[in-house]
Parts: structure tokens; sequence; C-alpha cells
């Protein structure tokens, strides 16, 4: 069986972000094992695996407002941090409010 349409949280992921999830699934799951694969510590593995779940939730909320979403993007992959991404979304929420009126 073979897949003919990739999800769109999949087409989303970096080549890197598979690889650790086929890595994840053979290691049936265990946080442990990836970290002696990767010869990192457990926290760099679960951190990793939080950033790669929110990619994923937010490849998910498609039908928020593209920058919104760019933003939010850029601070899971680490281009932004998180307090600066809050700040401009807040910006561009109140500004399109206020456009609204």
């Amino acid at each position: 069986m073979s897949i003919e349409i990739v999800p769109s949280w999949m087409a989303d992921l970096e080549d890197e972000d598979v690889v650790f999830i086929k890595k994840f699934i053979l290691a049936s799951g265990s946080l442990k094992e990836i970290a002696g694969q990767y010869g990192v510590t457990y926290p760099t593995v679960r951190l990793r695996l939080d950033r790669l779940i929110q990619k994923i939730r937010l490849s998910e909320a498609g039908a928020e407002d593209p920058f919104v979403a760019l933003v939010k993007r850029l601070a899971v992959n680490e281009k932004l941090d998180f307090d600066t991404a809050k700040i401009l979304i807040n910006a561009y929420k109140k500004r399109e409010r206020e456009g609204a009126t």
C-alpha cells in the first residue's frame, strides 16, 4: 500500500523531522533509546519531540490567519522567540480588530 496523498501536516515537516519520527516509531516511542541514537540527553530529545508536536498542531490549524501561522511557525523553528511572537500576533490582531470596525 502506498500513500498517494500526503497529509498537509506531514508535507510541512522538514526531512530531519521525518527521520526523527521514523526513529521514534522504530524505537517504540522510547525517548531514552532515541537519546542514545542521537548521542544527546533525554531532556534534549523531549524538547525536540515537543517542538515537533507544536509544528504538527500549527499545521493542522491551517484555517488560521496566514500571518499568525507564519509567526507561530517562526517561533517553533526558533527563528523568533516566543515573547516576540506573542507581541507581534497581539499587535496584528489588535490592528485587524480596529480595521474591522
